[in-house]
């Protein structure tokens, strides 16, 4: 597997973004530069991910595609667009997105994101993206949410049977699908299942921790990796059952000190389990 996540410190061009990269430890990126940088700006951090032996993750592309707003949602289908075309650009392993939210704001909840109508839309939404993108290297994927589609592992699935192009992918993040006590306090078989159920279509990680604390009437918290109850030795022997360069990102964290605490423990927690790294 490799570990990385966010560079979270300004750098001006691949040389300093590398330093960084360097400094965390770090054998998988996010992608670096914009879509709207020129080619040759591109072609210097691909030149230095190559030289590094370094592996693009991934490519955010975070907004509502099936926002009621039509305007919104007319934009997030373009960007979506835009975006997957970067990772395809980059030879990044994935482009991630949400499902969406159907009222305003694009990574909340509602009722509406829970009925038929909605779920069909994310398939015809998905299909366009692809369809208009038509990649070869790089895959679209939905990054699971508590309160969107998919929230298990089953959904997904059948996400991927309903869509139904070879380039919707999984975006793996186990935590996120932790959204009730009963997953809280049977994570680890729940965490198994996941992995078991995804194993074949995960194209890239998010790595968290999580908390439930004693209050009424329910609440989960995230944490960054050794700051929760997750068992990070047996979720990196998960990880490396998978390709042997599936990224595994660190995320959610406030600055560089913080993403390098907390890929240091992820990285020792692999190699405590006897996972080899990179």
């Amino acid at each position: 597997m490799r570990i990385g996540g966010a560079v979270e410190r300004p750098y001006s061009g691949p040389d300093e973004w590398y330093k960084w990269v360097e400094e965390l430890g770090y054998r998988a990126v996010l992608a670096p530069v914009s879509a709207d940088a020129p080619k040759s700006e591109k072609e210097a951090y691909l030149a230095c991910v190559k030289e590094h032996d370094l592996v693009i993750s991934e490519v955010g592309a975070w907004c509502s595609p099936i926002a009621f707003d039509e305007k919104a949602r007319k934009e997030g289908i373009a960007y979506c667009k835009k975006q997957l075309a970067l990772a395809e650009e980059l030879s990044a392993n994935c482009c991630v997105n949400i499902a969406g939210n159907r009222e305003a704001k694009w990574d909340s909840y509602c009722a509406a994101n829970y009925e038929p109508d909605t779920y069909a839309l994310i398939v015809d939404t998905v299909r366009e993206i692809i369809d208009e993108v038509q990649p070869e290297k790089t895959f679209y994927t939905l990054e699971p949410m508590p309160w969107m589609l998919p929230t298990s592992p089953e959904e997904y699935l059948q996400l991927i049977k309903d869509i139904d192009r070879k380039a919707f992918a999984v975006h793996m993040d186990f935590i996120n699908m932790i959204n009730c006590p009963e997953r809280f306090v049977k994570r680890d078989a729940f965490i198994e299942h996941c992995f078991k159920t995804l194993g074949p279509y995960i194209k890239s990680i998010h790595g968290k921790d999580i908390n439930m604390g004693h209050q009424y009437p329910c609440v989960l918290e995230e944490t960054m990796p050794g700051k929760g109850v997750v068992d990070y030795g047996k979720v990196m022997k998960l990880v490396s059952k998978l390709d042997v360069n599936m990224p595994f990102m660190v995320e959610h964290l406030p600055d560089h000190e913080s993403y390098m605490e907390a890929a240091s423990y992820v990285r020792k927690q692999a190699i405590q389990a006897g996972v080899e790294l990179p």
